[in-house]
C-alpha cells in the first residue's frame, strides 16, 4: 500500500500519485517521455538501463517490470556497465569513468545517458518512498 491515497489524476500508480498536482503530473510526464524515447540513444538501450537501476534503487513497482537482459550490443554493454557504476560509487565517480564511456559515446550520448539515469533514479526513488507497490 502507497504511504497516501492516489489521487484520481494519471494512468499509473506512478501518476496518480503526483496527480495531485497537474503542472507537475504533466511536466514530470513530458520530460519522463522525452528521455526514455529514441533520441541520441535508443529506446531499448534506455530501457535496459532503467532495468539496472530499477534493482539498485529500491522500487518495487520498478523492479517488477523486469531484470536487465544480457546487452547484446556494445553500447548497450557499457550503458548498463556505467548504470552499475553509479548504483555503486555514484558520488565517487571519477574522469576515468567517462574516458571509457568516451571510447564508445559521443558527448551527446553521454549527457543524454547521464541525464537518463539521474531522473530515473529519481523516479525509482520517489515509487521506493511512496511504497509503489509491484503489480501483477
Amino acid at each position: 500500500m502507497t504511504r497516501i491515497n492516489p489521487s484520481e489524476k494519471g494512468n499509473t500508480p506512478f501518476q496518480r500519485l503526483l496527480g495531485y498536482s497537474e503542472s507537475l503530473l504533466s511536466s514530470w510526464t513530458a520530460l519522463a517521455e522525452v528521455l526514455a524515447g529514441d533520441g541520441f540513444l535508443s529506446k531499448e538501450l534506455k530501457e535496459q538501463v532503467r532495468r539496472v537501476l530499477a534493482q539498485g534503487n529500491g522500487c518495487e513497482y520498478c523492479k517488477a517490470k523486469g531484470k536487465p537482459a544480457i546487452p547484446n550490443q556494445e553500447k548497450t554493454s557499457f550503458a548498463m556497465g556505467f548504470a552499475e557504476v553509479f548504483l555503486a560509487q555514484r558520488e565517487r565517480i571519477s574522469d576515468k569513468q567517462f574516458d571509457v564511456l568516451k571510447e564508445v559515446f559521443s558527448e551527446e550520448e553521454i549527457a543524454e545517458l547521464t541525464a537518463f539515469i539521474c531522473f530515473t533514479t529519481a523516479q525509482q526513488y520517489f515509487g521506493a518512498l511512496m511504497k509503489i507497490p509491484a503489480q501483477t
